[in-house]
């Protein structure tokens, strides 16, 4: 299985490449979003590849970067989900857009990527919000006690996950171990009012 790929760039599309890495030129599915990032034919270029084997076909798909992929892998393990769709998806919103939609069930905007109709988006939002869900809670096993309170508070507040994550480990950063948690929690929510 090919998980990663380095080599000379031969071709670019927006939806796919050929890159020459030792003698072989190997042809792999590209979201647009990568296609933006790659540099100029005939220069190196990485890309992180998942490697798709069906009945009929051997596919190789690159990403730029690892956060694309780890998506993409989640977007084909929802059911009815192939691998061409989950491309189209992660061309038509990023990877961090993708999580805040699922976050904040917005799945209108999850419907306005080309090909997905609403009854789609709700299978992604649903099955995404499980997956994030897990993830979430595997960090915070192991956060601090102190982050995992601010988190928790900010939250509740509602505030968003991502600006949270930020004010929180910026404002732990910035004070001493033991501090107060309301001379925390004041810090955090001072952060969050200059986003």
């Amino acid at each position: 299985m090919i998980a990663y790929l380095k080599g000379t760039l031969i071709h670019k599309t927006p939806g796919q490449v050929v890159i020459e890495t030792g003698g072989v030129g190997y042809c792999a599915a590209i979201p647009v979003s990568s296609y933006v990032r790659l540099g100029e034919t005939g220069g190196a270029v990485e890309l992180f590849i998942h490697t798709h084997l069906s009945d009929d076909a051997l596919a190789l798909y690159g990403f730029v970067t690892r956060e694309e992929k780890a998506m993409f892998l989640k977007l084909i393990g929802i059911s009815g989900i192939g691998p061409r769709l989950a491309m189209n998806i992660l061309s038509g919103i990023a990877p961090a857009d993708l999580e805040d939609a699922v976050r904040s069930s917005d799945v209108a905007r999850i419907s306005l990527v080309p090909g997905i109709g609403k009854k789609t988006a709700l299978r992604i939002t649903m099955e995404l919000q499980d997956k994030l869900e897990k993830k979430e809670k595997l960090l915070a096993a192991k956060a601090s006690p102190e982050k995992e309170d601010l988190v928790s508070a900010l939250l509740n507040m509602g505030f968003r996950q991502r600006e949270v994550d930020r004010a929180v480990d910026q404002t732990l950063a910035a004070h001493k171990p033991g501090t107060d948690f309301e001379k925390l929690l004041r810090d955090c929510l001072k952060r969050l009012a200059k986003i």
